[in-house]
């Protein structure tokens, strides 16, 4: 093998685990990018319910 042909493949290898990487950060941005969404189309929606436990319920649990 020369050495033109181990530098392509050693391109490749870096190539592919760049395209990996920028996947993952895609996704992660995606996620991200949905859960605040939801949140935004959820809170006039959460702020409208009552709180179903008391700051005093949640003392008593951690006593």
């Amino acid at each position: 093998m020369t050495s033109i042909e181990a530098d392509v493949r050693e391109i490749k290898e870096s190539i592919r685990e760049l395209t990996e990487k920028i996947d993952l950060l895609l996704d992660e941005r995606e996620r991200m990018a949905i859960m605040k969404l939801s949140e935004r189309s959820l809170s006039a929606f959460l702020l409208e319910e009552p709180d179903l436990y008391t700051v005093r319920d949640v003392r008593a649990v951690y006593r």
